[in-house]
């Protein structure tokens, strides 16, 4: 027997197709949300670990920086001339004969976070007792909060750990 194409066949066809249901949808969309959400906090953690890793970097690199500048001119720059002094010589006293830089390839930058690096030179600065005593100079910053101390995110990163 040959089917029927008529007006009664077409309206059950269409019953069946109607696709999702409004709560169906809102399902999904909850779901997914929930999904975004806790991937959007992992790779927050992730990305809060490698800036903390590029600054621990930059500081390794000031610091070996820093040992060529002393090689070089016998001292360690002052915490005045600080870091800068490793890209163009000091003209601040005392301005080192031998100076052989730049002993970086770019000037100074900020860390991770937007923030100046520090620099203390232990033996002409007034250093806190966190700051071990036999530590020529201490490079540090000042982590996600930009504040002295901290935690977690916010712990600073310094060039003795």
């Amino acid at each position: 027997m040959k089917k029927k194409f008529g007006v009664k066949n077409v309206i059950k066809k269409k019953k069946f197709s109607r696709g999702f249901t409004f709560v169906e949808t809102i399902a999904v969309l909850s779901i997914t949300a929930i999904l975004a959400a806790g991937s959007s906090v992992s790779v927050s953690k992730f990305i809060n670990m490698a800036k903390k890793s590029s600054s621990k970097n930059q500081i390794e690199q000031y610091k070996f920086a820093l040992q060529a500048y002393f090689l070089d001119c016998g001292c360690f720059p002052t915490t005045e001339q600080g870091l800068a002094s490793l890209w163009e010589k000091p003209i601040l006293y005392p301005i080192p004969e031998n100076w052989g830089g730049p002993y970086i390839e770019s000037e100074p930058g900020r860390d991770s976070w937007g923030f100046n690096f520090e620099y203390i030179n232990t033996d002409d600065s007034i250093v806190s007792q966190e700051i071990p005593k036999n530590v020529p100079f201490v490079v540090k910053s000042l982590g996600k909060d930009g504040m002295e101390g901290g935690s977690g995110e916010n712990e600073d990163i310094v060039s003795w750990k």
